[in-house]
């Protein structure tokens, strides 16, 4: 990224076409990400909620409560027929409802149910916690400075995928 804050157009070569897991940027943030994500299970367990549940609860949350399957999906990052199970399994706990749209037939509509928006808004305490635990021992600005790299990365990503064909979403199993 630039220091106008746009991505910048040509690839580091920090590598030298290495690799080592130890160095590598995206093997140390998924052994993070996947650490997040247990310690969040494990939190969010007594309130019925695995990882595949518990984000497109957040997700709806933040949408103000309801949105499309379509739209769950894909801030999701799961296909329309994993969302559908996965969206089964949440109304099943009573947590969604789902109706078609009377405009059109195709288009799903998800809202939280009074008990899915009560487990919902446990998701940014325990979120909170989890992430506050993996960021012990760092200053705020070692924070800020964190996010503000994380952002740029980020911004060259979302660079890389609009100049690339796009990829089909890969299906993950919710839980």
């Amino acid at each position: 990224m630039s220091e106008t804050g746009s991505p910048v157009s040509t690839a580091a070569d920090f590598y030298g076409g290495s690799y080592c897991a130890e160095d590598s940027v995206g093997y140390l943030m998924r052994r993070v990400m996947q650490s997040i994500a247990q310690q969040a299970d494990v939190r969010l367990e007594p309130h019925e909620l695995t990882h595949g549940q518990w984000m497109p609860l957040f997700v709806l949350l933040k949408a103000g409560g309801s949105a499309t399957s379509a739209h769950v999906a894909r801030q999701v990052n799961i296909d329309p027929g994993a969302a559908t199970r996965m969206l089964d399994r949440l109304e099943k706990k009573g947590f969604v409802s789902r109706s078609r749209s009377t405009e059109d037939r195709r288009v799903v509509n998800v809202t939280l149910t009074e008990s899915g928006r009560q487990v919902a808004s446990e998701v940014p305490k325990v979120l909170s916690q989890v992430l506050n635990e993996h960021l012990a021992g760092f200053s705020h600005g070692e924070w800020q400075t964190l996010l503000s790299l994380l952002r740029r990365m980020l911004a060259n990503a979302e660079a890389v995928q609009a100049a690339a064909p796009a990829a089909p979403l890969q299906e993950e199993d919710p839980e």
